[in-house]
């Protein structure tokens, strides 16, 4: 089977490295154009890319899909199929028909459930008990396509976006090999979407990030998981100056704090919310690196009224 891959950030690699270690053939990488990154500003090859061309795999990075010549570059590839997991740009019409047995997507929602950009944010920050990921045939519509196959995955109660992309995308790997082998070799059943459960998963930026402790601990603790690592989680000092944060431990014990109102002891630094506290893990102060809490509030000397996320007095 020869096989052509589109996919960018980390989060596609075990399905790449899954798919290079296979007896079937990668023909070509589809990825993001390098990008400019750290200090320097220097131009990077996306996580994807690199590996590819490590592998000695051809790599094409158009800025897009709907230039007839890119269509010719991928047809000429002579693939039987195509896996996408993250991509990141859509795949029109003629491209999804340069394909001999279409463009099988790995998607980590249990669809219709987050269709989008961001399914295991949204669903960490929804509360969800279960997730799961899904292979699916890509069409017109956003993640709208016929499923191949399901798995699940439980949502444990301290995971991070990293955490359960990482079960995620290890786990989904080798059933993405499975639904390419069924789907080639006429195997496979796609059954279309059902239309109850139907939710989308929009990205995450950075001002959807940002903690506010008038809001309950149960919602502070479910957005700075889903935030971490990208877009990063972050509340504000006085004087609105910013400060990064890692992940809470909700403390339902503590409920004398008003909301964002500080308490720092020697081993912990708990601040309030609309119910009850949470303690802060690492910190990042502007223009420094990750520290524990309450190292970070030592040397900030923090005054005794002093609130977080610009809560009222």
């Amino acid at each position: 089977m020869r096989i052509l891959f589109a996919g960018t950030p980390d989060v596609a690699l075990p399905a790449l490295s899954h798919l290079l270690d296979s007896e079937h053939e990668v023909v070509g990488v589809l990825t993001r154009a390098p990008a400019r990154r750290g200090r320097g500003r220097t131009l990077h090859p996306s996580p994807v890319g690199e590996a590819a061309e490590a592998a000695g795999v051809p790599v094409l990075t158009p800025a897009t899909l709907r230039d007839e010549a890119v269509v010719e570059q991928i047809r000429a590839l002579g693939a039987d199929v195509a896996a996408v997991v993250a991509y990141g740009l859509l795949v029109p019409p003629a491209a999804l028909e340069s394909i001999p047995h279409g463009w099988v997507n790995l998607h980590f929602s249990l669809l219709p459930a987050y269709r989008g950009a961001a399914p295991v944010q949204r669903a960490l920050l929804a509360g969800e008990d279960v997730t799961g990921a899904t292979t699916f045939l890509l069409e017109k519509g956003l993640d709208t396509g016929p499923v191949i196959a399901t798995m699940t995955e439980t949502i444990r109660p301290a995971d991070t976006a990293a955490d359960l992309l990482d079960r995620l995308s290890t786990a989904g790997a080798p059933m993405l090999t499975a639904s390419l082998e069924a789907l080639v070799g006429g195997d496979a059943q796609p059954e279309p979407q059902g239309t109850d459960g139907v939710s989308h998963a929009a990205k995450l930026d950075p001002p959807d990030a940002y903690v506010s402790f008038a809001t309950p601990a149960m919602h502070v603790d479910r957005l700075v998981r889903a935030t971490t690592p990208a877009p990063g989680a972050w509340t504000l000092l006085p004087g609105d100056v910013r400060l990064k944060l890692g992940p809470v431990t909700p403390r339902p014990d503590v409920t004398d704090l008003g909301p964002g109102h500080v308490r720092a002891g020697r081993r912990e630094v708990l601040v309030g919310t609309a119910t009850h506290a949470v303690e802060l893990g690492q910190v990042a102060p502007a223009g420094k690196g990750w520290m524990a809490a309450d190292a970070w509030a030592r040397g900030a000397r923090l005054d005794d009224d002093v609130r977080l996320g610009g809560e009222a007095s």
